[in-house]
């Protein structure tokens, strides 16, 4: 009976199956590493755009900080401006109301009475003078009270002199607001109305 050697066959499928192995793992490593590569690219590449967008948006927000300042400077510019021009309307306003004022004045002092000073605080006036007599003070107060700019006449001080010299006085008025006199003027304005249209 002949005898048949199987060894070197199974010696050989050994070898071309761990060969076949080898080339399988080294394939597998091969792929895993080119995997492993494209991941790293592509979120390399992710990180580098949202890095970009990053900075876009840091330039943006700077721009807009830097336009919110200038609003704000802006913004203070505009209060000046407007705090300016409403005082230049205040002394707009004021100007006929200083010259109404002297009118008045002139047309409340009675005869003997002499201002020396007039001071002016807000609208509180203060009055310093010299009057014959105290009774042309008292004239003074009632013509301050008929007025239709001085109101609230109140005397402080008064300084009898020497007989013939006069006495001295100090004495406090408030200016009518323009609001008060416009509310006065109105109801007077149309009662000249209805006088004038019966």
């Amino acid at each position: 009976m002949p005898s048949i050697n199987l060894l070197p066959w199974r010696a050989e499928l050994r070898k071309r199956r761990q060969k076949e192995f080898l080339i399988g793992l080294g394939g597998a490593i091969g792929l895993a590493v080119l995997i492993g590569l494209l991941a790293h690219f592509s979120v390399s590449t992710m990180i580098d755009r949202q890095q970009a967008r990053n900075d876009l948006l840091k330039d943006e927000i700077a721009k807009l900080d830097k336009q919110i300042e200038e609003i704000v400077a802006l913004e203070e510019q505009k209060a000046r401006m407007v705090s300016r021009m409403e005082v230049i309307e205040k002394l707009q306003k004021s100007r006929p109301e200083v010259v109404k004022l002297f009118d008045d004045m002139v047309g409340t002092l009675p005869e003997g009475v002499y201002l020396s000073s007039v001071k002016q605080s807000a609208r509180r006036l203060e009055f310093n003078g010299v009057a014959q007599s105290s009774t042309r003070v008292s004239a003074f107060m009632r013509n301050i009270d008929a007025s239709e700019v001085l109101s609230k006449p109140d005397l402080k001080v008064i300084e009898t002199g020497a007989p013939g010299a006069g006495s001295k006085f100090t004495l406090f008025a408030q200016l009518k607001s323009p609001a008060v006199e416009e509310e006065t003027a109105q109801p007077a304005a149309k009662k000249r109305v209805k006088e004038a249209s019966r």
